[in-house]
């Protein structure tokens, strides 16, 4: 009998498919490939991270298919959407003066991995990884267990330029949950992919600690 694929976008609607207003959730610990890095996203060489982590989630996910030895628990399962952790640095932040320089930006992008993919199976699939790509960011990706706990997220359809609409609503239905914004850090979903879907129509899942 075949295995049933795991697929994201069915078994895991609470985290990946909210709707367009804000909600209270809890988000346990889950496992990440994960790279850092500072500057525009719209420069160039942004996409080499996230090349790099696609790299190794792929490598990751096909090597899985093939391996006799499957670690305990383990399905197929659909690769996850990248992800970013957003921040401006420290020179930002005390000249701060309302307005985003995302020449200032500070990130930590990353692709969930599934629960029975560990440490040592990334370590072994990084340097795989690391022999058939030329990508030398590869280097930087590293594997984390990260808990967000309590967050407030919703979905943002439109541009990333937009968003600060969404996060404006999204305080003042924390205020009506008597929660507190932790920080001005904030974690995307990328739901839609840039390249291909017009800015209007973007889907993009914003989510802040509380």
């Amino acid at each position: 009998m075949t295995a049933i694929k795991h697929e994201w976008r069915k078994a895991e609607k609470g985290f990946y498919l909210p709707k367009n207003k804000p909600e209270v959730i809890e988000i346990p610990e889950f496992n990440f490939v994960t790279i850092e890095g500072e500057g525009n996203p719209n420069n160039e060489n942004f996409s080499e991270y996230i090349s790099a982590l696609y790299a190794i989630s792929y490598t990751i996910k096909m090597n899985l298919k093939k391996d006799e030895n499957k670690p305990v628990g383990y399905s197929d399962y659909t690769v996850y959407p990248l992800e970013g952790v957003w921040d401006i640095n420290d020179e930002a932040k005390a000249n701060y003066n309302g307005t985003l320089d995302k020449d200032t930006l500070v990130f930590k992008i990353m692709i969930r991995q599934p629960d029975f993919v560990e440490a040592n199976y990334f370590n072994k699939m990084l340097e795989l990884a690391l022999e058939k790509k030329a990508n030398p960011l590869l280097k930087q990706v590293k594997f984390e267990k990260i808990t967000e706990g309590r967050c407030i997220q919703m979905l943002h359809i439109g541009s990333y330029d937009d968003e600060p609409a969404s996060f404006e609503r999204m305080e003042k239905f924390a205020e009506s949950e008597n929660l507190k914004r932790q920080s001005k850090i904030h974690r995307e979903i990328y739901l839609s992919d840039f390249r291909k879907v017009p800015a209007e129509k973007l889907k993009t899942i914003l989510r802040f600690k509380v």
